[in-house]
């Protein structure tokens, strides 16, 4: 305990003195190697790779944006570092992607590339999101089974009308205002309901109806769980659409 203490106030010195960034990231750059070849699938060559700069980058984001309700620092960092090499390899797929579409197939040839294909679709692309969305989703579900949440839990308590799903949304936004309110359900496993409805002005009534829901909700602003994040930000927005 003491050390994960120590360790964290050397993140929060880091993210004031860029000395000791930099002495960070030579520290872990074992672990940050480790993470881009776990995305490679294959060992990282200094120098040739630019994921591993994206990595290191990456790692000094996880060190400027770690907050200890966010759970372990490498867990975040790894979480983050794989999120951020998603997002290269998604543009540069479709930079390569878009200079061979609009190749011409020769020299007395009019049509492009592009123009004969039935099927743009990028397949390579869709593979790996989906697996990083199954990483996400393993590593999620057992983090709740901490909690005595499972995704059928979750599922099964989601509400179903959007007046509730607002109150959800306006809990939500409370507790990412005051982080202490993620610090406690990190520490006790429970969800600090009565503070959760006193400060948001949600009805007890609701939250207790829906205390599952709001666990996994609350856990997944906790993390780095970058896809899942991304996917619950456009179901609440299309609540406030309406």
């Amino acid at each position: 305990m003491k050390e994960e203490r120590d360790f964290i106030r050397q993140v929060k010195s880091a993210r004031e003195d860029m000395q000791e960034a930099d002495e960070l990231i030579r520290t872990y750059m074992p672990f940050i190697k480790a993470e881009t070849a776990k995305f490679l699938r294959r060992p990282v060559t200094e120098g040739q790779d630019d994921e591993l700069s994206i990595a290191m980058i990456a790692f000094h984001e996880a060190i400027c944006g770690y907050s200890p309700a966010r759970g372990g620092f490498l867990k975040y960092a790894s979480m983050l570092i794989g999120s951020r090499l998603i997002d290269y390899h998604r543009k540069e797929q479709r930079h390569r992607k878009a200079i061979s579409l609009e190749t011409p197939l020769g020299e007395e040839e009019d049509k492009s590339l592009g123009e004969t294909l039935s099927d743009g679709k990028d397949h390579s692309e869709e593979m790996t999101v989906r697996e990083a969305t199954r990483k996400e989703i393993e590593e999620l579900t057992a983090q709740m089974k901490d909690f005595g949440v499972s995704l059928t839990d979750v599922a099964e308590n989601c509400p179903k009308q959007e007046r509730t799903l607002g109150a959800c949304r306006k809990a939500l936004n409370y507790a990412k205002e005051h982080p202490e309110i993620l610090e406690e359900l990190l520490r006790t496993k429970r969800l600090p309901g009565t503070k959760l409805c006193k400060g948001s002005g949600v009805e007890r009534k609701t939250m207790e109806r829906h205390r599952k829901y709001m666990v996994a909700l609350l856990l997944i602003h906790t993390n780095g769980y970058e896809i899942i994040r991304g996917h619950i930000k456009q179901v609440m927005k299309g609540v406030t659409e309406r």
